[in-house]
């Protein structure tokens, strides 16, 4: 089996293993570490844990509504992602993309922006485990938390790659079990055979529900909802340390609409159907009402105080695993960035296990103003967090969309024929066209509240949409220096990279 590398341009070339050791990533991963990679980067805190605060804030139809909604956007765009990770395996993926297939001013701006949203949601996810520990030690600091585990995070990815997708695997492993054992419980209460719950959508009739606050609560909770699934996309980085690309993309691609209907959609009805949303031990941005996820409320409902408990360690594990694959999509971005001259030489230093060691140091580096929870409130944190976190995840997607609609573009207006691509994105052009509206409508809507409120809070509207004048000045700032132009269809490389 030959090693991947990345020429200066992003490319994949094949490297023998002695060659490997003077710098680049090796191809570990096979079909199930890839698929549960996937898993592991999408199902943490933003299921676990900020699914309450979607339900409290939009009511239980509200939330199933917004999750539909993004769900069935994330399965667009994963198409799209899908369809160029199989024809050019890189690692970087959407960044190059964008580069080869759009303009490389995008593809810069979009590295940068993805590295950030992982860089932070790595913040987000040892916040969110700190908050779940307090289900068993409440008085111990927050910050002894965050750091132990940034240091099992950062532990586990000084693995080989092959060493990483196998824990990942089991972690993820851990997730999936749980989550079937979650649904069958929910609907043995829903149905009345296990106590905790009067059988009956009483929490769907009772007033102000299903859809608390109507259509603009739905909106509201786009971003929360967004957030859950971002993690996805990491199918698209991984396709470099793929050691069959061609067939295990593909395969992952199409587990996430399964994906998305059972672990997602059933949940959040299931939370729904059983915790009012008026519970004030949902989460939400009032600091003081934080306690559990409510995930753990629905086996105390049920009267298995073991379970519960269990439940918890279940959701500390995942939120860590997610964390986990964040720092690892974060950190080979750096990596391929730095090998296309857009992030400083030294990142490209890779260790004797196939790591980018520096990219892994700076990554992790960002992870430590999850400190700052300590300092202000876990729940005032953990939403600002969130919500930039979020925001550069809805625009990285955007990225993956405007990126397949060239891609596609471009091949066909070169001669080639679509039906001999080895993977089809689902309704193109429609698919990229529509994934793409919608981000930009997340992105820009966000957060409206805070235009119409009695007394303008410009802290929430700086926090809300920091990342979008980010993003334009790193994009226009590097078509400024190094005078990129978007590329015509006709010029588009499709040769170099390609897998065959």
């Amino acid at each position: 089996m030959k090693d991947a590398a990345i020429s200066k341009n992003g490319a994949i070339v094949k490297k023998s293993k002695q060659q490997n050791k003077s710098g680049e990533l090796k191809r570990g991963l096979g079909a199930r570490q890839i698929s549960m990679i996937s898993i592991g980067g999408s199902i943490g805190t933003g299921l676990f844990v900020a699914s309450g605060a979607s339900i409290a804030n939009a009511g239980p139809g509200g939330a199933l509504l917004a999750y539909a909604i993004i769900g069935f956007m994330v399965y667009l765009l994963m198409t799209s992602l899908g369809e160029m990770a199989t024809y050019m395996p890189v690692t970087g993926s959407f960044s190059t993309y964008a580069s080869r297939f759009a303009d490389p001013a995008l593809g810069f701006a979009l590295g940068w922006n993805y590295w950030f949203s992982w860089a932070v949601t790595l913040a987000v996810e040892t916040s969110a485990a700190a908050i779940v520990m307090k289900y068993w030690l409440p008085d111990v600091p927050s910050f002894i938390w965050n750091a132990l585990f940034l240091a099992i995070i950062l532990g586990l990815n000084l693995l080989s790659v092959k060493q990483y997708g196998e824990a990942e695997y089991w972690f993820a492993m851990i997730k999936v079990v749980a989550i079937i054992a979650f649904i069958i419980v929910g609907f043995l209460m829903i149905f009345g055979i296990m106590s905790g719950h009067t059988a009956g959508f009483s929490t769907f009739t009772t007033k102000d529900a299903p859809f608390h606050g109507g259509l603009l609560a739905i909106i509201g909770i786009f971003m929360v909802a967004g957030f859950s699934f971002q993690g996805t996309e990491i199918v698209g980085i991984v396709a470099g340390e793929s050691d069959k690309p061609e067939k295990n993309v593909p395969k992952a691609i199409r587990q996430v609409f399964w994906r998305i209907l059972l672990f997602y959609l059933l949940t959040i009805f299931i939370i729904g159907m059983i915790i009012p949303f008026t519970d004030n031990r949902l989460l939400n941005e009032d600091v003081g009402k934080i306690a559990m996820s409510p995930f753990t409320l629905v086996f105390q409902r049920a009267g298995i105080a073991f379970a519960a408990s269990v439940m918890n360690a279940v959701i500390l594990t995942s939120v860590l695993s997610a964390g986990n694959s964040g720092l690892y999509a974060a950190t080979r971005m750096l990596w391929v960035m730095a090998k296309e001259k857009k992030a400083p030489k030294f990142l490209t230093k890779v260790s004797k296990n196939g790591v980018p060691i520096f990219a892994l140091l700076l990554t992790i580096a960002i992870g430590f103003c999850a400190f700052l929870s300590s300092l202000f409130g876990e729940g005032k944190v953990f939403m600002w967090l969130l919500n930039i976190s979020g925001l550069t995840g809805f625009i990285a997607w955007f990225g993956i969309a405007i990126a397949h609609y060239r891609f596609r573009k471009a091949y066909v207006a070169q001669g080639n024929d679509p039906a001999g691509l080895v993977y089809r994105a689902k309704l193109f052009p429609l698919g990229p066209l529509l994934a793409a509206g919608l981000c930009l409508f997340i992105i820009f809507g966000q957060n409206y509240k805070a235009f119409f409120a009695e007394q303008i809070n410009w802290q929430d509207i700086i926090v809300s949409y920091i990342s979008i004048p980010a993003f334009l000045i790193l994009w226009f700032g590097y078509k400024l220096v190094k005078k990129t132009k978007w590329i015509p269809l006709q010029e588009v490389d499709l040769e170099e990279g390609r897998h065959k």
